[in-house]
């Protein structure tokens, strides 16, 4: 062993810090998360921009009724960005756990958080699929309501998850900042997206009107900065050859 692996085994079990290669890991989180931002922007925009009428619950309610398959495939992608998110949390853990170990469980703790929300979030986007099936014994004009009350609930618990995610992504945006094996922009860049997020989030809960005088350019430099690091990740990976520094105790 080299003086650099052997000073591994202080912070990560010595078979784990044999196996783990982190330009490939790094590369494969890069993958996921370019998975979960395809399957976000499908979620958002290829199926609720196109189905849901703000301020009109009766059309939202009959182009869902129209598309009854488009529906359940954006509530599927997005399930499938939830199971994505698993992944790369454990590969961000291990990454970014030589840096700061307790910041690094505290960002993989709360974006779990964030991620049990968002699963949980989407049995309220089950409810128009169960109010068009003509078993609910309810006017059109109540089917209606309750699907449009449904699909505000679901953004509003989008709302809670990300107040957690953009916790996490100030936590491991400071810990790329300070890391020397990625460029200290994305450190800043995923700082900037966290920050975005709990505005987003902050204004939703608190003042909706302000929320929607912000929407969506307040999230433009989420999607910059996540973006960036996706690509990054993906493309880049890390500098291994600084990696193992970040494991080695500071001395002085």
């Amino acid at each position: 062993m080299t003086s650099a692996s052997t000073s591994i085994v202080p912070h990560l079990p010595t078979r784990l810090a044999l196996a783990f290669n982190p330009r490939r890991e790094a590369r494969l989180a890069g993958a996921f998360y370019l998975a979960i931002i395809v399957l976000g922007l499908f979620g958002e925009l290829a199926v609720r921009g196109t189905l849901v009428v703000p301020g009109d619950a009766a059309a939202t309610l009959a182009r869902i009724a129209a598309s009854p398959g488009l529906w359940r495939a954006g509530i599927v992608a997005d399930l499938l960005m939830q199971v994505c998110d698993v992944p790369m949390i454990v590969i961000f853990y291990l990454l970014l756990r030589p840096v700061h170990h307790g910041m690094a469980l505290f960002a993989a703790l709360i974006n779990l958080v964030q991620t049990a929300v968002l699963v949980a979030n989407k049995i309220s986007l089950l409810v128009p699929l169960m109010l068009i099936d003509g078993t609910v014994p309810f006017s059109d004009a109540q089917r209606a309501a309750l699907s449009q009350a449904a699909i505000r609930l679901h953004g509003q618990g989008f709302a809670v998850g990300l107040v957690f995610f953009g916790f996490a992504c100030l936590a491991n945006g400071w810990l790329i900042h300070r890391s020397g094996f990625l460029p200290r922009v994305l450190g800043l860049l995923q700082a900037v997206a966290g920050l975005s997020y709990l505005v987003n989030s902050a204004a939703l809960l608190l003042a909706p009107a302000l929320a929607d005088a912000l929407f969506p350019w307040v999230l433009l430099p989420a999607f910059v900065g996540e973006l960036a690091l996706a690509l990054w990740l993906s493309f880049k990976g890390v500098d291994a050859a600084r990696w193992p520094h970040a494991l080695v105790p500071a001395r002085g």
